[in-house]
């Protein structure tokens, strides 16, 4: 781009980040929708308001052509938010591409090989994850973001806060689960999270001040699900699948 082009990308790229915090976006869809608009902006190395509806459509016959369905659905919402709250023009996202319609269901884990994957699991701080992840439930990010406050030991339940859909929701709190929880949180005795971010000395980690890596904690999933042979496609990664409850015996 030119400078004028690059300085006129650029200001038209922060409204579009300032617009989608504005409507209370997650930061996971921020980042997927801003990476839309970068992207088509280094296809056609220009800024993207002049592009025309058949340089789009050619844009995204290429797109689905060198990545997934899931990759083309999300860069169609994050232009289409574009074009509609920062150019405030008509996106025709119809005409330019409509991704089909896939219901699949994940596997679902039996209860032992739940407990083959926590019996695996030699940290500490994993296992326990993988237990309260299970047992309640939960999704990934939402047992990365416990905090010792959610947890209520008489009434026996944990309150999830901003869950799928931004919504707080309580769920059953296994004996287990909290004796397990309240272990790993003897030895780190953070103030606020339950899973807090895990580097430095034992002083550092009873003060941080941000939960355990999202990254971190699913490489750990994956190696152990690799170590114990389950070959079935579940949403233990990123997401926790479980038909009930589970009541494991070791922790």
């Amino acid at each position: 781009m030119d400078p004028t082009e690059l300085n006129r990308f650029k200001e038209l790229y922060q409204r579009h980040l300032r617009l989608l915090k504005l409507q209370g976006k997650s930061d996971k869809t921020i980042d997927a929708y801003s990476r839309a608009v970068r992207r088509i902006s280094e296809y056609f190395d220009c800024c993207p308001d002049q592009l025309t509806l058949e340089q789009r459509e050619l844009y995204f016959a290429q797109l689905v052509e060198s990545h997934s369905w899931s990759t083309v659905k999300v860069d169609r919402n994050g232009l289409q938010f574009f074009w509609k709250h920062v150019l405030k023009r008509d996106w025709q996202w119809v005409k330019i591409v409509k991704v089909p319609k896939v219901r699949s269901l994940p596997d679902i884990l039996t209860l032992s090989e739940v407990d083959q994957l926590v019996g695996a699991t030699r940290k500490l701080r994993y296992r326990i994850f993988l237990l309260t992840t299970y047992s309640m439930g939960l999704r990934l990010s939402e047992t990365l973001a416990l905090q010792v406050g959610d947890i209520d030991a008489k009434l026996k339940q944990v309150h999830i806060r901003r869950g799928k859909g931004h919504k707080d929701r309580f769920v059953p709190l296994p004996d287990l689960t909290y004796r397990a929880l309240r272990a790993l949180w003897c030895k780190h005795r953070n103030p606020c999270w339950l899973f807090p971010n895990p580097v430095g000395s034992p002083e550092r980690i009873q003060r941080a001040t941000t939960h355990m890596a999202r990254g971190s904690a699913q490489a750990a999933m994956k190696a152990v699900v690799t170590q114990c042979g389950i070959k079935k496609k579940s949403r233990f990664i990123p997401y926790a699948t479980v038909s009930q409850p589970i009541c494991l015996k070791t922790a």
